[in-house]
């Protein structure tokens, strides 16, 4: 299993809309709903930051590589210059 801790560093008071725009879009429920996915949540940290963690966890790494080539994910490229203004991502392979 491929576990992502994806932390989005947010532009200043973008956090919220970033998040309504990847519930609206059903960016989130498109990743959900892929084969070998285990998980996909966002979640936003109580200290009032701008960060917006994702951790998600796949299957294998063909799963993942499939995750990266949908149009779902691709859209999420495409918000992610207007949203955010830097990305870490940490992997885990369990």
């Amino acid at each position: 299993m491929i576990v992502l801790n994806v932390t989005y560093r947010c532009k200043p008071d973008m956090r919220e809309d970033f998040l309504e725009r990847i519930i609206a879009e059903g960016i989130d429920k498109a990743s959900r709903a892929e084969d070998g996915n285990i998980k996909y949540d966002y979640y936003i940290p109580f200290d009032g930051s701008d960060e917006l963690l994702l951790v998600e966890k796949w299957r294998d790494e063909g799963a993942l590589t499939a995750h990266a080539a949908t149009e779902h994910f691709g859209r999420l490229k495409e918000l992610k210059p207007i949203y955010v203004k830097d990305t870490v991502i940490e992997r885990f392979e369990v």
